[in-house]
């Protein structure tokens, strides 16, 4: 972060460059048209998607050209509930005012429904079409007057009629930072400034499966002793049949691994039985013999700071709501702690990873779930909860998806260039995930350029490249970024659905610290960004930023990142901010309704004295009195700001307000005004601009004969739209006046309104210069009347003057 001491700032900003081994330290599907249709309300409901596979997971719900992960839960928020016997919802219905949290700040949707008396309810209706045989609450109770958390019961009725008591607790929430600002593990109340409010408990209904259109309420009974009980969200979902044991396999209870029948709830049972060298013994076996470990129902206890190492095979359970493999660390904890699982060039998959850390820092116990590297392995269906990260992953080819990732202390999904001891991270993906309640960022992409060893030496890395994150969920992280890209090159993030950050910025794309790679290329595109940003360190941080120095350290290099057609909504201040970074092409992204100013350049506390950015064709509503919807506060970063919302929209015609004329002579610098993406499509401006027209973009001033400008910086994908009235249908010969140091096969096409290609592909010969001109021709054929000609740029490399009609 921008001006924190180092002494204040966040300890993952030192854990993620490290290199790590076993002692290392570490410290929904919608559509972007359905967020900005809810955005300004505090919820947000998920759907099923139908037949999914039994280690699909979560997300928003699901629709053409949907956005977040696409999961077999539905998920109803506890404030659109219905409210029983005096229950209250509690929003967040301002942006802070304070460095410090709440629980509403903290909560999916910024807000939740507050139990606080007997007979006080919540309540929603079974609409998913299908029974509901397992419910997963997040939800918060108090803590203990001394810290370390209480158990206690909420009654879960179906119809009106009682079903069952759920099992909540506080063992793993409740931390304190009046003492020490972003504290990881002070448990003490009397410290003050509490944050990390919400846990997630899950379980089987007992009985028959809830209906469709049945009724699913929670209710504080005289038996549920809590004070209060506040609901963030309810998930309900059918889960399949568990897996059978598949061929090949050894099952780690043929080793002696014995599963426990208490439920954890927060804490381990302590007369459960420790299987960790019973496991690691029958994954020994799976390797000799080319065999599948095979993790069968039940909980299995992995006691004491060691972990379970695996190379080259498949770890496979029964399912995330049937296996589980729980770690149990003796507490206060000394010892650093490596992963549950190093696992290297392995596939993993469909089981449940849980812990009993009771906070972030090593004297907690929390290690992390699954450190991986090596190539083309594979992480599905694991849901984790109470680990340090989720995935801490490097190598070659490999893949997370379609895993849950609740009540994470630390990072979420953290592909990198260095765990494991690995030097590079290459062609990773992480797809169809959902994240809720991180501790740190839900998702990073964390590309590191080197680390200082003990004795001063240092270890390089290669920087990371072509990493795609898409069709992701990152929910409520308390304690980082929903989204991070920080260094490396040619990265893809669409397609994601982030929200309801509490403290830090949504999405996020620079570069980590004085040891991490420079970002030198990332595509970030159809994303939605909902309610995001925040106050940490009082800073008022953006919901999408992008440039250094969101770590502290203003330094490196961030370099062409394009930000498309993304829908940021409801942010907390600034919708996004720019600090130190060139060549940013921010384009037809919407904005709506932001906390504070639009899109601004040097924000408080995200200096910028130099930079670039193209800021083009960007959608910005609901903008509060007061407010800017642009500002460069900085003298030494240049934005061209062109065809905006705020500068006043102009509609598509022909320049100087009358079609050319066909037969006749179109310059080609006269292109229809009405500005990016409807006169025009480039993918950078460049050009004198207002020499000749005040949204002028690609043009120069030319030698050709005549004089004039021509139209130049050609590239596959752009366009340029003329109006023109053509006196008489028929057949045309287009020529037009082209120049190109080298020959250009394919370089352009001339098409209607309708899209028909008219031209056919036309080739460019090398005239030796791009000021030497030629004259190249297609027949075309074109009806009567006034239409619209699209000259579309197939292949860049030329430039060109007029085309003429005759």
């Amino acid at each position: 972060m921008r001006g924190i001491p180092a002494s204040q700032r966040r300890s993952r900003r030192s854990k993620g460059l490290r290199r790590l081994g076993r002692s290392r330290r570490r410290v929904v599907a919608v559509t972007a048209a359905a967020a900005v249709a809810v955005a300004g309300m505090a919820w947000m409901t998920f759907a099923p998607a139908s037949a999914a596979p039994e280690d699909a997971v979560a997300a928003p719900a699901a629709a053409a050209a949907a956005v977040g992960a696409t999961t077999p839960f539905t998920s109803y928020e506890g404030e659109a509930g219905t409210l029983g016997g005096g229950a209250t919802t509690v929003s967040v219905t301002a942006a802070p005012t304070t460095q410090y949290s709440s629980a509403a700040l903290e909560a999916s949707g910024h807000g939740y429904a507050h139990l606080a008396a007997t007979n006080q309810s919540v309540q929603w209706t079974n609409n998913t079409g299908q029974p509901v045989s397992y419910v997963n609450v997040r939800a918060s109770i108090p803590d203990s007057a001394s810290g370390g958390g209480i158990t206690a019961t909420l009654d879960l009725y179906v119809n009106g009629t009682f079903r069952q008591a759920l099992n909540l607790n506080s063992k793993q929430t409740w931390i304190y930072e009046g003492a020490s600002y972003n504290s990881s593990d002070n448990q003490n109340p009397a410290d003050g400034g509490p944050r990390v409010f919400w846990d997630e408990s899950r379980t089987f209904v007992t009985g028959t499966a809830i209906a469709a259109g049945s009724t699913i309420q929670l209710k504080k009974d005289s038996a549920n002793t809590a004070s209060f009980y506040d609901i963030d969200v309810i998930d309900v979902e059918n889960p399949p049949a568990p897996i059978a044991q598949p061929a090949n396999s050894i099952s780690i209870t043929s080793c002696g691994a014995v599963a426990d029948p208490n439920p954890t709830n927060g804490a381990a049972n302590s007369g459960s039985v420790d299987s960790r060298a019973a496991i690691q013994t029958c994954i020994d076996q799976a390797q000799s013999q080319s065999k599948i470990l095979w993790i069968p129902q039940g909980t299995f206890y992995v006691k004491g700071t060691g972990g379970l190492t695996a190379k080259g095979i498949t770890i496979a359970g029964a399912g995330m709501w049937y296996s589980n493999v729980y770690r149990d660390v003796p507490l206060p904890n000394s010892v650093a702690l490596g992963a549950l699982f190093d696992v290297t060039s392995c596939t993993v998959q469909n089981f449940h990873i849980d812990a009993n850390a009771p906070s972030r820092n090593p004297v907690g116990g929390d290690g992390g779930a699954m450190d991986t590297t090596g190539t083309n392995w594979v992480a599905s269906g694991l849901w984790t909860q109470h680990t340090m990260s989720g995935f801490w992953a490097s190598g070659t080819g490999g893949t997370i998806q379609n895993n849950r990732l609740t009540d994470i202390w630390a990072d979420g999904i953290n592909v990198n260039n260095v765990a494991l001891n690995a030097s590079t991270g290459n062609n990773l993906t992480a797809t169809n995930n959902f994240v809720r309640g991180s501790g740190d960022d839900s998702l990073a992409i964390n590309s590191a350029a080197y680390n200082t060893n003990s004795d001063g030496t240092k270890t390089y890395y290669s920087p990371m490249t072509n990493v795609t994150f898409t069709h992701n969920t990152a929910i409520a992280p308390w304690g980082g970024k929903g989204l991070a890209i920080y260094g490396g090159s040619g990265h893809v993030v669409s397609d994601n659905y982030v929200s309801d950050t509490s403290r830090f910025i949504g999405l996020g794309a620079g570069r980590f610290g004085v040891n991490g790679s420079d970002l030198l290329s990332a595509t970030v595109s159809n994303n939605v960004i909902l309610r995001s940003g925040g106050n940490a360190y009082n800073q008022g941080q953006p919901a999408v930023h992008i440039g250094n120095g969101s770590d502290g350290q203003g330094v490196g290099i961030v370099d062409k990142v394009t930000v498309t057609g993304n829908t940021i909504a409801n942010s907390l201040y600034d919708a996004v901010g720019f600090s130190t970074s060139t060549n940013t092409l921010l384009q037809s992204n919407t904005i709506t309704s932001p906390g504070r100013n639009g899109v601004v350049v040097a924000p408080p506390n995200y200096p910028a004295p130099s930079g670039s950015a193209t800021i083009t064709g960007n959608t910005l509503t609901g903008l509060k009195s007061g407010m800017t919807a642009f500002a460069n506060n900085s003298s030494g970063f240049t934005a061209s700001v062109t065809n905006n919302s705020w500068q006043g929209a102009t509609p598509q015609g022909p320049y100087g307000g009358t079609a050319a004329a066909v037969p006749g002579t179109v310059q080609a610098e006269n292109f229809d005004t009405g500005g990016q993406g409807v006169a025009y499509n480039v993918t950078s401006v460049n050009g004198n601009g207002t020499a000749y027209r005040s949204d002028g973009v690609d043009i120069e001033t030319t030698t050709d004969t005549g004089g004039g400008y021509n139209v130049g910086w050609t590239g596959s994908g752009q366009w340029f739209r003329y109006t023109v009235n053509v006196a008489t249908a028929g057949t045309y010969t287009l020529s037009l006046r082209v120049a190109a140091p080298s020959a250009v096969t394919g370089a352009l096409h001339l098409s209607n309104a309708a899209g028909t290609n008219l031209s056919g592909a036309v080739n460019i010969p090398a005239t030796g210069g791009w000021q030497t001109y030629t004259t190249v021709t297609a027949g075309i054929t074109l009806s009567a009347g006034t239409q619209v000609l699209t000259l579309n740029q197939d292949n860049g490399g030329w430039n060109i003057n007029s085309l003429s009609f005759a």
